[in-house]
C-alpha cells in the first residue's frame, strides 16, 4: 500500500500538476520499499570534496564546483525532491464541452518527516492515532477567466485565492477512506468538501489504483461556479440562475503507474467526473459529463 501522506487528496483543475507529484512519488515510494530496482540498493551520494586553499587559485573553480554540486545532490535526497512533467487533457472549464490539452510540470519536496510542498501549496501533518491522520493544507485557487472559453463571455472572471484547508484519513488495508475540507479565501470565497475512497494494489513493477470520490460545496462556491447574476445574464446572453449548496459531482479515477527503477516512474491515469443537482442544471453548463485523462513522467532523487 501507497504511504498514507502521499495518497491523493484534492481533485480540482488547479491541482492536477500536484496530483501527478503526489502520485508520482507515492510509486516511487512503493518502488522503493518493494526493492523493484535491479539492484535495489539506495542512490549513492557523490563523495565530498573539501576545496583547496585560497593559495592555488588555478585549482580552486573545479573542486568548489564539486562541492556545490555534492550539496545540491544531498539536499535534493534529503528534501525527497521529485521533478517530472506530462500532459493533461481535460474540459476547458468545470462544465465545457470542449476541451484542452496542457502541460503539467511539476516539483514536490518533503521536509522532515511531516511537511510537504507540491504545486498545489504545503501540507503539515497534525496528528495521527493509529491508522487515522489529520493533516492541515495551505494552498491556492486559481479562479476561473471568462477567455478560457467562448461560452464564458460576459460572466466575469472568477479571482483566485488562497485555499485554507484539512483532512482526515483513515487506513483499512489497501483502501483509504478520506475526508477534505477547503475554504478559499478571496476569489469565490466558497468552501468545498470532499469525501471518498482510495484503492492501490501492487503487481511486480506496475501500481493500479483507483479512486471514488463525491464533492459538496456552499451556496456562495456554487454561485460563483454555476450560477448566473441579472448583469451577468444581460451581459452573456444566459439565463438568470442562482445554484444553490449542495453536491456538485462524483468522479472516478483509474491510473497505472510503472516503476522503472527507484528513480523513473511513468504514469497513466482516466478520470471521469459527473456533476450533480444546481451544478448540472446551471445554464453555464454545456456537459455534465467530464472525462481527463495525464500521462506523466516523474525522476525522483
Amino acid at each position: 500500500m501507497f504511504p498514507r501522506e502521499f495518497r491523493r487528496k484534492f481533485s480540482t483543475r488547479p491541482a492536477a500538476a500536484g496530483l501527478t507529484a503526489v502520485l508520482l512519488l507515492a510509486a516511487s515510494e512503493r518502488a522503493q520499499a518493494a526493492d523493484v530496482s535491479p539492484s535495489g540498493a539506495q542512490p549513492s551520494a557523490v563523495p565530498s570534496t573539501t576545496p583547496p586553499s585560497s593559495d592555488v587559485p588555478a585549482s580552486v573553480l573545479q573542486p568548489s564546483l564539486a562541492g556545490g554540486l555534492d550539496t545540491l545532490h544531498r539536499t535534493l535526497i534529503d528534501w525527497q525532491v521529485v521533478l517530472g512533467g506530462g500532459a493533461m487533457i481535460q474540459p476547458s472549464y468545470e462544465g465545457s464541452s470542449s476541451f484542452e490539452v496542457s502541460p503539467v510540470p511539476f516539483v514536490m519536496a518533503t521536509f522532515g518527516e511531516h511537511v510537504k510542498f507540491d504545486p498545489t501549496g504545503l501540507s503539515v501533518d497534525v496528528y495521527s492515532l493509529g491508522n487515522l491522520y489529520f493533516s492541515a493544507k495551505l494552498g491556492y485557487d486559481l479562479g476561473r477567466k471568462e477567455d478560457d472559453d467562448a461560452y464564458l463571455r460576459g460572466l466575469g472572471d472568477i479571482d483566485a485565492g488562497a485555499v485554507l484547508g484539512g483532512t482526515v484519513a483513515y487506513e483499512m488495508g489497501p483502501a483509504e477512506f478520506y475526508a477534505t475540507f477547503e475554504r478559499i479565501v478571496g476569489g469565490s470565497e466558497g468552501t468545498q468538501i470532499q469525501f471518498g475512497v482510495d484503492l492501490n494494489h501492487q503487481v511486480d513493477r506496475f501500481i493500479f489504483t483507483a479512486d471514488l470520490s463525491a464533492t459538496w460545496a456552499d451556496e456562495t462556491y456554487m454561485q460563483s461556479y454555476f450560477g448566473v447574476t441579472a448583469l451577468q445574464s444581460a451581459a452573456s446572453g444566459l439565463p438568470q440562475y442562482q445554484a444553490d449548496a449542495g453536491l456538485k459531482r462524483v468522479d472516478l479515477s483509474l491510473a497505472v503507474t510503472y516503476a522503472f527503477d527507484e528513480h523513473w516512474l511513468v504514469r497513466g491515469q482516466a478520470g471521469l467526473g459527473y456533476l450533480l443537482g444546481d451544478a448540472a442544471d446551471s445554464p453555464i453548463v454545456q456537459e455534465a459529463f467530464q472525462p481527463s485523462g495525464l500521462i506523466a513522467i516523474g525522476y525522483r532523487f
